[in-house]
């Protein structure tokens, strides 16, 4: 298959991205990915700056090729005491069948790159290939100087009015991320109407409106599902979930049984768990925000405090069913494989669908 313009850009082979999924991957998961042709990522939107430094150096140690850095560009949470102890006392009871209690405050558990000018420097000093946004941009200082150290940008859009905001700031490409995708939504505000445009509607929308080259995401499995994308317009397809199960991941042994089993024929949108619209695996916890009896959500990411915290209680119970156990639709197509296996497996599917689509055409 020959290189087209991102592919070039970006210094890969095959129009594979494995998503950056915060709290999923780990430099030996992203290495794998590069070193097969492919764009590893690394989600590090829930870590402080010198963490990241130390996962970027650690995956540098790894490989030799570009690899994409991922961040977080939501609004800086605001604190409101009376919504998040009136959370905390609904949860209390669901904290006590696991002996414990919830946290006695809740707080902002990660900061906004839009405000994080220690990570910035990080990027700054480290000069990652690509570094990436999710649920908005940063200002244009901090994207100049992330430009000035020569890193390659690209930002996540659910719709059109946000791809026209990601190509005036000048972005290298755009991921169009589809209604089906894990994971968190990157609407870019949680309070406006969310068109759900799927993957192939938005890619097709995107690819005809912008000269940006545009990266399809959302509920992508397989190498048929990238071949359509291509077949779209896209220049290449980012893949989440496919790679949720993938030996080098960091995933508990409750979320791995999960999403390798029955429970992957079903997923939904769950604010609960962490303040911010996002699909997971049906489990205790998405049925528990579905309770009509629920408070307000406190603000993201300050209701994954209390989230996270349920969680580790019910889990040294033995009780997984209160991870954050994000998965995109199609989930049920996913395969336990180590990164490299997967990825020789999504290239012969890739070029087996494109021959077919050529023989088709050739009638």
């Amino acid at each position: 298959m020959s290189k087209n313009a991102l592919l070039s850009r970006l210094g890969i082979d095959t129009p594979i991205i494995q998503a950056p999924m915060a709290g999923v991957t780990t430099p030996a998961l992203a290495a794998a990915v590069s070193n097969a042709g492919g764009l590893g990522s690394l989600g590090v939107g829930a870590m402080n700056a010198e963490a990241a430094r130390k996962a970027i150096r650690e995956t540098r140690a790894l490989t030799g090729k570009p690899f994409n850095v991922n961040v977080f560009c939501h609004a800086p949470a605001k604190a409101d005491a009376a919504v998040e102890q009136a959370w905390n006392a609904w949860l209390a009871p669901v904290f006590a069948q696991f002996g414990a209690t919830p946290p006695d405050k809740l707080n902002e558990i990660y900061t906004s790159f839009v405000v994080d000018e220690a990570m910035l420097k990080v990027f700054v000093e480290e000069k990652p290939a690509v570094v990436s946004f999710h649920f908005g941009l940063p200002s244009k200082d901090y994207i100049d100087a992330l430009r000035g150290a020569g890193i390659t940008l690209i930002a996540s859009a659910t719709n059109l009015r946000e791809a026209e905001q990601v190509a005036a700031a000048g972005m290298d490409a755009i991921v169009a991320q589809g209604i089906e995708a894990g994971g968190h939504r990157g609407i870019f505000d949680p309070q406006a109407d969310d068109d759900n445009l799927g993957v192939f509607a938005l890619t097709r929308l995107l690819a005809s409106r912008f000269d940006v080259p545009v990266i399809a995401s959302g509920g992508i499995m397989d190498g048929a599902g990238i071949a359509a994308a291509l077949a779209l317009g896209a220049q290449a397809a980012q893949l989440g979930t496919a790679f949720v199960p993938c030996t080098e991941t960091s995933i508990d042994a409750g979320y791995r049984r999960a999403i390798l089993s029955g429970a992957a024929n079903r997923t939904t949108f769950t604010s609960a768990i962490s303040g911010r619209k996002a699909r997971s695996l049906v489990n205790r916890f998405t049925e528990l925000g579905r309770d009509p009896q629920a408070p307000a959500i406190p603000a993201y990411p300050v209701t994954y405090d209390a989230g996270k915290a349920l969680h580790a209680a019910a889990k040294a119970k033995d009780e997984f069913g209160y991870g954050a156990q994000w998965a995109g639709q199609a989930a049920a197509l996913v395969r336990e494989l180590p990164a490299a296996e997967l990825m020789a497996r999504l290239q012969a599917e890739l070029e087996e669908s494109i021959a077919g689509l050529q023989r088709y055409a050739a009638r």
